[in-house]
């Protein structure tokens, strides 16, 4: 119980703690003579009236502490509950594989399609393995080698993002970073096949644009997206990372934003108090989304799925410009 709490954000933890009382008294009430029923039910009303007054009123930075949850799902969480038959594929076919960058083809309810996502990993091996979710050049190259290979096929593509930005390192500089991303943006915009792009996490900066050019841009209701992280931000305006909580509210990173200047076309709800706390009704939800969106795109020309996509990000931020039709 006392590892928990350790891990638990702080404003969960009234919440956590209720609930530790209220397994105490299942187990006690499982030995003969004890009847703790009303005690039990009052105590789980608490914890519903208590769980919508805490997730009811989150400012930015809590909402920004939620996508990073030590226990929220991740990838390959997603891929588990959602996709039968996934095959992964490895390599970029220039250095090496990027354990970061999750990348392969399976079924979605019974469809072909292919999925990449980036991994975060859980415990601290993971963690290492996937390098905190933050992929090398080799990683991008390996998402958009699998999605021209969709694109040829005539495969639907998923996309799942949830990292803090590309690795910053030495080496991914010398093995081209910058120019690993740019590329990913440039050819995803001529993948003649449909592209939904999630945010289930963090979304930082382009390591997380590099792959979500999309017909469809969703966001997990807890999730973020923005150009950089608040720690950063607040190292840069303030030279104090301790102010992140300033720089989130002055970024807007919130799902609503994002909404409201087109840089997302949906927002998914998750269960009551985060998808952390309930990892299958969070992709119940999320399978639900996407089987309207990709619906919803399947029957486009190519060509005018590829228009719509240049279109939508040209006028992102700017809903007045108008684009020759020839472009």
């Amino acid at each position: 119980m006392a590892a928990e709490l350790l891990s638990t954000l702080e404003f969960e933890k009234p919440i956590v703690e209720l609930e530790n009382q209220i397994r105490e008294m299942r187990g006690a009430a499982s030995q003969p003579g004890n009847n703790l029923d009303n005690e039990i039910r009052s105590l789980e009303a608490k914890v519903s009236e208590l769980l919508k007054n805490v997730y009811g009123k989150l400012g930015t930075w809590e909402r920004v502490l939620l996508s990073r949850h030590f226990n929220r799902p991740h990838t390959i969480d997603y891929i588990q509950q959602l996709i039968t038959e996934f095959h992964p594929l490895s390599g970029d076919r220039h250095f090496a594989d990027d354990p970061s960058m999750i990348a392969g083809l399976g079924y979605f309810q019974g469809e072909k399609i292919a999925i990449i996502g980036i991994e975060k990993g859980q415990k601290t091996k993971e963690k290492i393995h996937h390098n905190f979710g933050m992929p090398r050049p080799e990683g991008y190259r390996k998402a958009i080698r699998v999605m021209e290979l969709a694109g040829r096929f005539g495969i639907p593509i998923l996309t799942l993002v949830d990292t803090p930005g590309a690795f910053p390192g030495v080496e991914a500089e010398e093995r081209g970073q910058a120019t690993a991303i740019a590329e990913n943006l440039e050819k995803m915009f001529r993948i003649p096949v449909p592209i939904i792009s999630v945010i289930i996490g963090e979304g930082g900066s382009g390591g997380a644009l590099a792959i979500a050019i999309a017909d469809k841009v969703m966001m997990m209701e807890y999730s973020i997206y923005s150009v950089i992280s608040p720690e950063s931000c607040a190292s840069i305006l303030w030279s104090d990372p301790k102010m992140a909580d300033v720089a989130a509210k002055a970024l807007h990173l919130t799902p609503a934003k994002a909404l409201e200047l087109g840089v997302a076309d949906q927002i998914i709800p998750e269960p009551l108090g985060g998808a952390h706390r309930n990892h299958n009704e969070a992709a119940q939800l999320l399978a639900q989304a996407l089987k309207q969106n990709f619906a919803s795109l399947k029957n486009l020309e190519p060509r005018s799925l590829v228009e719509e996509r240049y279109r939508k990000f040209r006028t992102m931020g700017n809903s007045t410009l108008a684009l020759p039709n020839n472009k």
